[in-house]
């Protein structure tokens, strides 16, 4: 039986996978950062949409990555939490 690491380690030999692989990791990176700032300022994703004027529901959409938020959502968010949007590029 193949591990999930050794499948992985297959997949990474194609650099189609590593290309799509490399793109997803940024895209996660950026939820979780979302979600994590959230929590740790122990706000709820209801609390979040009521001071941004917006649903609970959008905010989901929004950290689940069913969106692609525009800067200016991003900078809301952020400042709905009580912090700034820093982006950098590497």
């Amino acid at each position: 039986m193949t591990t999930l690491a050794e499948l992985k380690r297959q997949f990474m030999e194609d650099p189609e996978f590593v290309a799509a692989y490399e793109e997803a990791v940024e895209e996660y990176a950026a939820m979780e950062a979302m979600i994590r700032a959230r929590a740790q300022s122990g706000v709820t994703q209801a609390e979040l949409a009521e001071r941004m004027g917006t649903t609970q529901s959008a905010i989901a959409r929004l950290e689940g990555g069913r969106v692609s938020p525009s800067v200016a959502t991003l900078q809301k968010y952020a400042r709905a939490l009580g912090k700034r949007l820093k982006i950098e590029m590497v």
